[in-house]
């Protein structure tokens, strides 16, 4: 029998009749995409025990943290160093949402034409729909987009606890002593909330433990380059995910125990769609849980995804930490070039994504791209242009796809993406 959560809940805030309809509603998509699947990798089994457990569990255990005098720290974007909060002793979860919650409330604070990103985290709050978000003692933004700068102001006014820092927008040399600047303040604010200094043992144990998180995401990311691809976009996207909120050591030896899995499979030749199926590259916005319907759809149609030129994605991993640091300095100064080295399309200009964009397609055997702008997200749309560009230049197919977190564009989306899949090989699409 489940557990049942709803006294912590409640204690949390959280409105409990909306919340029961949007369990039930997640439950009922995750059948109908995930567990629909067929010869899904065992290792598969944790990641949908995570899910099941999405509000359950793991909200127990981020409670017990806090209780312990641990800080949680929420966060809306992979700039946000996670070294930093492991080393005061923290619990750094992701906040971002992927599902049409709350809009209405949500936009008598923001615009209506703000993107769905947006809205749902501003949604998920006002609603009273998400336990991660109430149980968060300090919430980390930042200057990525002019959309999600006024929404924190806003979200400052309801919450009280929302703290931003400052990215620039160019990799210049006086943008790098800025984000360098703005990595030591968030230490500082750290230490001041959790009571604790941040030491060098703690710092290099913490970008250790961080990196075996990213070594592991690498393994997953490399053994998608196989033919047949050994798991489905959908279970790759799913890990991604989930490493966003998950205990980190637990998530790594998961992680780890799922690539021994596929390792296997991959020396006998076995995956879970046929020899020479369409492989597609999906680059662009984020994919925030449970925004899962661009993959149900390729994948449902016949393709494979193997791979994600996205946050939620390579972009957030692709990296690692050099820990060869000897003072905390020296170790804050490492952190702030990592983390400038993601390629966000906030930044101009902005060849790097361009390059690691075509470089995936060809390590993972892509047959074409598709390009994913979320509604609104000008950076990403803008940008869609420079990506073509670099595609057709690479010989890759590619098609361009605007979209938002509503399922009514689903039957216009798999037109297009089966007419995209038909072409691949024989030209270009648009």
């Amino acid at each position: 029998m489940a557990k049942d959560y709803r006294a912590m809940w409640e204690k949390l805030g959280i409105n409990l009749q909306a919340h029961d309809g949007l369990l039930s509603v997640l439950s009922d998509a995750y059948k109908g995409m995930y567990l629909a699947q067929s010869n899904r990798p065992k290792g598969m089994g944790y990641f949908d025990f995570v899910i099941s457990e999405v509000h359950g569990l793991r909200i127990e255990e981020i409670v017990a943290a806090k209780e312990q005098g641990r800080p949680v720290i929420g966060t809306f974007c992979v700039y946000v160093p996670e070294e930093l909060v492991l080393a005061v002793d923290g619990v750094c979860i992701g906040l971002c949402a992927g599902a049409e919650v709350g809009f209405d409330e949500a936009e008598k604070y923001i615009p209506r034409n703000t993107c769905a990103l947006i809205k749902a985290f501003m949604g998920f709050k006002l609603a009273g729909l998400c336990p991660y978000v109430q149980t968060t003692d300090l919430i980390v933004g930042e200057t990525t987009c002019d959309g999600k700068k006024k929404a924190y102001e806003a979200l400052e006014d309801i919450t009280g606890k929302v703290y931003v820092m400052e990215l620039p927008h160019m990799k210049s040399p006086e943008g790098r002593v800025l984000w360098e600047s703005e990595v030591r303040r968030f230490a500082g604010k750290l230490e001041e909330l959790s009571g604790k200094k941040i030491t060098l043992e703690k710092l290099a144990s913490a970008s250790e433990l961080v990196n075996s998180k990213r070594k592991a995401l690498l393994r997953l990311a490399a053994l998608r380059a196989a033919d047949p691809a050994p798991i489905s976009g959908l279970d790759a996207l799913l890990v991604n995910q989930v490493s966003f909120y998950d205990d980190p050591v637990r998530f790594t030896q998961s992680v780890n125990a799922l690539c021994d899995e596929l390792e296997d499979r991959v020396r006998r030749g076995e995956g879970v769609a046929a020899k020479g199926a369409k492989r597609v590259l999906i680059s662009g916005s984020p994919m925030a849980i449970p925004n899962w319907k661009l993959h149900a759809i390729i994948e449902g149609s016949g393709a494979v995804v193997v791979g994600e030129e996205s946050c939620v994605g390579e972009r957030g991993f692709r990296e690692l930490l050099d820990t060869g640091f000897a003072t905390v300095q020296e170790g804050m100064k490492k952190i702030a070039d990592r983390y400038l080295t993601v390629d966000c399309a906030c930044f101009t200009p902005n060849t790097e994504r361009m390059d690691n964009m075509t470089g995936m397609a060809d390590r993972l055997k892509a047959d074409g791209i598709i390009h994913y702008a979320l509604q609104f997200c000008t950076p990403y749309m803008m940008e869609a242009f420079k990506a073509k560009k670099a595609a057709d230049a690479h010989g890759k197919p590619f098609l361009r796809i605007e979209s938002d977190y509503s399922m009514e564009d689903f039957g216009q989306l798999k037109t297009r993406i089966e007419a995209f899949l038909e072409i691949l090989g024989n030209g270009t699409a648009r």
